[in-house]
């Protein structure tokens, strides 16, 4: 962990141990530690641990059943509300797993949780708030313990461990000693060598591995906590430094919105002058339209004065029909015999069928040859005989 600052509450205030601290924590009271810390945060060089007190928390490993896994972050306090005094309202609760449904419990009162914040709210962003037990080196069949000076840290298994009082330490270690098998080591980090020892009871006295040192000597010796049990979790974890990102980007908000706000007036003026061209060439059109119609309803200008241009001029169908019919009719009016018996106009192809009765096959032939001769082309689909007359159908079209 020397890549990582803890930071403890002494004395009520927030302390630090700073990188190859010899000297024990310093106050972060002090502007110049203050400033140290922040420094060491920016450069990216000090991970920020907060040593949650161990008086404040109880630590309690817990083994559930895979049905219970998946509602666990629910039912955690109501699982080990028979075990605690205090109302599981007023508790906070965060778990870590260790193992395949095994999982280290930490229980803190929120009064505590808030006023950690309260503690820690003028120092840059602690992530991780893990119990003074868990700090300290651990292996199995290992007890570990910091002796200060009227008070101690102690860790007797993986997720079991307490902060108390010097003089509690002889009972509760013989009470811990009675629920669990006996400790092969029991490693002790303190100022005085014989009274530290004494405190253990005398079954665990040859056991003791004594070492000059305070808890942060005691953590040099591990990489990293283990397990992570990190108590910012649910209503205490992490937020998005919201604030902080204002104040960084503030700047270039205000001018994008300035430039935003630039461009919808641009945008709002150049519609009101396009809307005002728009209503001015409406304006005109229905003008040069009203001196064309001066009465009647005005819907479609366009639509309105195509129309009353063909029914002036005549549609292409129209036009089409009667200069097949004019030329048709001048060669049949110069047959006294051939009576015109009906007509049939195809526009879409611009064709006329045309049934037609004469004297003989002969007077038809020429009133074929007649119509042909006028520039367009007459075909006999058939004729027949009719009395004394041929009765004779023709299609006539323009010669392509």
């Amino acid at each position: 962990m020397q890549n990582t600052a803890i930071i403890r509450r002494i004395d009520g205030e927030p302390a630090w141990y700073p990188p190859g601290a010899t000297e024990g924590a310093r106050s972060l009271g002090h502007e110049t530690e203050l400033a140290a810390l922040r420094a060491a945060v920016a450069e990216r060089r000090q991970v920020l641990i907060f040593a949650v007190p161990g008086e404040d928390v109880r630590l309690l490993p817990l083994t559930i059943t895979a049905p219970e896994k998946r509602h666990f972050a629910k039912s955690l306090p109501f699982t080990l509300e028979e075990e605690l005094a205090e109302d599981v309202d007023d508790l906070h609760f965060a778990s870590s797993e260790v193992a395949p449904l095994e999982y280290a419990v930490a229980v803190c009162s929120d009064d505590h949780m808030r006023e950690y914040e309260a503690l820690l709210s003028g120092l840059p962003d602690v992530g991780q708030w893990i119990p003074e037990p868990l700090l300290l080196p651990w292996q199995a069949n290992e007890w570990c313990l910091v002796l200060e000076d009227d008070s101690a840290i102690v860790r007797t298994g993986r997720c079991e461990g307490f902060s108390v009082e010097r003089v509690m330490v002889p009972a509760l270690l013989a009470a811990a000693l009675a629920d669990t098998t006996e400790p092969g080591a029991v490693v002790i980090y303190g100022q005085q060598q014989d009274s530290d020892i004494e405190l253990l009871p005398a079954s665990l006295r040859s056991k003791a591995q004594w070492r000059r040192g305070d808890l942060y000597a005691a953590m040099m010796l591990t990489d990293a906590p283990e397990p992570a049990l990190n108590l910012r979790q649910g209503d205490y974890a992490r937020r998005l430094p919201l604030q902080r990102w204002w104040r960084q980007s503030r700047v270039a908000a205000a001018l994008f919105g300035c430039a935003l706000a630039l461009h919808l007036v641009a945008t709002g003026l150049d519609y009101r002058q396009l809307k005002e061209q728009n209503l001015a060439l409406r304006g005109a059109r229905e003008a040069s339209f009203r001196q064309v119609i001066p009465r009647g309803a005005i819907s479609d200008v366009e639509k309105q004065l195509r129309n009353q241009l063909n029914g002036l001029t005549g549609s292409g169908a129209a036009s089409g029909f009667a200069s097949l019919m004019e030329r048709v009719g001048r060669v049949v009016s110069t047959r006294k015999s051939t009576d015109i018996v009906s007509i049939n106009y195809n526009a879409k192809s611009d064709e006329m069928r045309l049934n037609i009765v004469a004297a003989d096959y002969g007077e038809v032939e020429q009133v074929r040859e007649g119509i042909n001769e006028t520039g367009l082309e007459a075909i006999m689909e058939n004729s027949s005989a009719q009395g004394e007359r041929v009765r004779a159908r023709l299609r006539v079209r323009d010669r392509s």
